[in-house]
């Protein structure tokens, strides 16, 4: 089955070229103009990953991120602004968004980095073979991307979470900024190796203080976990 990809886009001329583009490569496109009606059609068309732009009437992108990180969906996220500044593509890397393009943009470097996505994607879940990692309190149902603290379950972001899942499929190794920006982004960070401590932060705020020790510093390299897991 032919992947399916969501364009949220205001301006109707670049939402019809990228689903021009789109369907000539095979993919099954929807197009959506407004934030607010692209949430109802979401659950619905249950698309792959979605070409987002930031700024769209009824609600924004980074609104819609924030959504899909409640809802603990898994969906590719590349995101489209004509902002160029840093504070805002690092606010949309950070809620969830899996790449990002300033326009004007080419199209073959959007399909590229689509393609790119969906093989990561496709590649996460094939590697998915336990379908529970545990340590300590901390539960990870892996095929339904759900985490829990005890029988608290935790509403992370799908960064949060893969970032969690790598940390915990590798216990005590030790991971440097950079590796974990290449395994858990897969891409070359416009913000640089910040969002990673961001990330770590929030993740052991939502894990609860016990449980946050889990995820050790390693001063001057990056992060680790402690002790082994358990897999189901």
């Amino acid at each position: 089955m032919s992947d399916k990809i969501m364009v949220i886009e205001d301006e109707k001329k670049i939402a019809e070229a990228i689903a021009y583009a789109l369907k000539r490569e095979g993919y099954l496109v929807e197009i959506i103009h407004r934030g607010d009606t692209a949430l109802e059609r979401l659950p619905i068309f249950k698309p792959d990953a979605l070409i987002l732009d930031v700024m769209l009437p009824g609600i924004d992108g980074y609104e819609i991120l924030k959504k899909l990180g409640d809802r603990g969906r898994s969906i590719g996220v590349i995101m489209l602004t004509a902002k160029e500044d840093i504070v805002h593509k690092v606010l949309g890397l950070e809620l969830g968004a899996d790449d990002y393009m300033t326009k004007p943009f080419d199209m073959r470097e959007l399909l590229a980095r689509l393609r790119s996505l969906l093989r990561r994607m496709q590649a996460a879940g094939e590697k998915q073979e336990a379908t529970e990692i545990s340590l300590g309190e901390i539960v990870l149902q892996l095929n339904k991307r759900t985490a829990y603290v005890g029988t608290r379950e935790l509403e992370l972001t799908p960064k949060e979470y893969d970032l969690l899942t790598l940390l915990l499929s590798n216990p005590a190794q030790v991971f440097t900024r950079e590796q974990l920006l290449d395994r858990v982004w897969g891409l070359a960070y416009f913000g640089g190796t910040r969002t990673v401590d961001i990330h770590v932060v929030r993740l052991r705020k939502k894990l609860g203080e016990e449980c946050g020790r889990t995820i050790q510093t390693v001063h001057g390299v990056g992060y680790k976990t402690l002790g082994g897991y358990r897999e189901n």
